[in-house]
């Protein structure tokens, strides 16, 4: 048998580092074997997928190093390598679980699904369908779909019993059936969901060994059963521990960087980087921290994987990547990957244009343009005062944006333009008011190069991180002003719909 693995991203928001530290393992597993590693694009969530997305995952992945046999650039004998490209396939998929009697329409509105929940939550139930259309006849369903009424694909889940998943690292995992959804497999507008689409495309694909986030623990007797239903040969599934920030919280954005471009653009070696994602999960035969992909590679043992809630420490990302540049680069070596990372010719022919009309001698040059190659700028609270605007009114301003800047899909100045001229208004404030502490946590500077262009250049990963920097340098936000804000702000966005 030929080992065949897979990382299946979703290309709506940054490449996360949780995608590159999947993809690393599934690619050693494959590797090592002398297998085959496939990299598919998740994309049925058509609303937030965007091709930006797609084509950011690609190179932030192969600027860590990571690549692939099959993908959607290496058309192979599996694809298409995106579950678009795939919607013809489904519902014949489904007909066959209907017509075998393991799955079933509902026409539950979601008023109703909403008052279910709701009570099921109020008595401390398993939020799960109650399985209401089950029962409906073969006539009355027939009489609804001739009807046109609204209606999805749910599939059929045992009542009782318990289901037992074999993870790679933990052995034997027992889950109670009644605590498994009956989770829909097709939505009303005829698009299948996460759920099915990845069970099938896993099968026809061919794919031997799943290396997936431990939080798809509790998903795993849905496509067990799925699996079983199409009589298919179910993939081994090996659970990785999740990456934490360092208060063990699930690693998230809005505590720590999350975005492999973040990392490329504070100047980490992509080397540095998959070394430290591995050492995380797992360690080398002599204990070694620093080590290369095919060192890995060559002696990688999936019994050597932790169990433990690895911590996603910058710090010590840091440190690793001080012994990358020291032991690994000579002097030559050090001034070309410094000139890739930042100053190149094409990174210096997007500034120029901004403060060309502002130099009269080079020397004015480099003050003026550290802020594009620097990290989070060294501000302090005093630089974030902001006349008639209290420290609290430019949290706020800085959170909203933040927010706002999350949702961009099109990092271009025109769209960058608009939302805060769209932000100044839902907050009634003049223009200047909502950009005086933009100009600050950017540039570090009251004043700048032109803002937008200055954001496209920097791009939406620092971006982002340097507005969070700031709110930070303000104090942060607690969980109980983050509640109030996220109120507003919701209240804001309703408005403005």
């Amino acid at each position: 048998m030929t080992i065949r693995t897979r990382v299946a991203p979703s290309p709506t928001g940054d490449p996360h580092v949780g995608t590159a530290y999947m993809a690393l393992f599934s690619l050693c597993f494959a590797r090592q074997a002398k297998g085959q590693f496939v990299l598919r694009i998740e994309d049925t969530d058509a609303a937030r997928s965007t091709p930006e997305s797609e084509q950011s995952i690609l190179d932030s992945l192969r600027w860590l190093g990571l690549d692939w046999d099959e993908g959607p650039d290496k058309p192979g004998p599996y694809g298409p390598y995106r579950q678009s490209e795939r919607l013809n396939i489904y519902k014949s998929h489904v007909d066959e679980l209907l017509d075998k009697g393991h799955a079933f329409h509902c026409f539950c509105t979601q008023e109703r699904l909403s008052e279910m929940r709701a009570t099921q939550m109020q008595n401390k139930e398993t939020t799960r369908y109650d399985g209401l259309c089950i029962s409906l006849s073969k006539e009355a369903v027939d009489e609804k779909l001739a009807a046109g009424e609204e209606h999805v694909v749910r599939m059929k889940v045992p009542n009782d019993g318990t289901c037992v998943v074999k993870d790679g690292l933990r052995g034997e995992v027992p889950i109670e059936f009644s605590q498994v959804d009956m989770q829909v497999l097709l939505k009303s507008d005829g698009n299948p969901t996460y759920h099915l689409a990845v069970v099938v495309v896993d099968h026809l694909m061919e794919i031997t060994h799943i290396i997936r986030g431990e939080e798809w623990i509790n998903s795993a007797p849905k496509h067990m059963l799925l699996y079983d239903y199409f009589g298919w040969d179910m993939p081994e599934l090996i659970h990785m521990p999740l990456l934490r920030n360092p208060d063990k919280s699930k690693l998230s954005k809005r505590k720590n960087p999350t975005s492999i471009r973040f990392y490329q653009r504070m100047g980490f070696l992509p080397e540095a980087v998959l070394n430290y994602l591995g050492m995380l999960g797992w360690s080398m035969p002599d204990g070694e921290e620093k080590f290369s992909l095919p060192a890995m590679i060559e002696q990688f043992d999936v019994s050597r994987i932790s169990l433990g809630a690895p911590v996603f420490d910058v710090d010590k990302l840091k440190w690793l990547n001080g012994r990358w540049l020291r032991e690994d680069l000579d002097d030559d070596g050090f001034a070309d990957r410094i000139s890739e990372w930042a100053y190149n010719r094409e990174n210096l022919k997007k500034i120029i244009p901004l403060i060309k009309e502002r130099v009269d001698i080079f020397s004015e040059v480099s003050d003026m343009i550290a802020f594009f190659a620097a990290g989070l700028p060294d501000i302090t609270e005093t630089d974030l005062e902001i006349k008639n605007q209290s420290a609290d009114e430019t949290k706020k301003i800085l959170q909203f944006a933040l927010w706002d800047l999350e949702a961009v899909t099109l990092w271009q100045k025109e769209p960058l333009q608009a939302l805060f001229e769209q932000l100044a208004e839902n907050l009634d404030l003049k223009i200047r008011d909502v950009l005086a502490p933009m100009f600050i946590v950017l540039s570090g500077k009251p004043v700048s190069p032109p803002l937008f262009d200055s954001m496209v250049i920097i791009g939406p990963d620092m971006t982002r991180a340097r507005i969070k920097h700031g709110i930070d340098v303000l104090g942060g936000v607690s969980k109980k002003q983050n509640k109030k804000l996220e109120k507003e702000y919701q209240t804001l966005r309703r408005s403005r719909a």
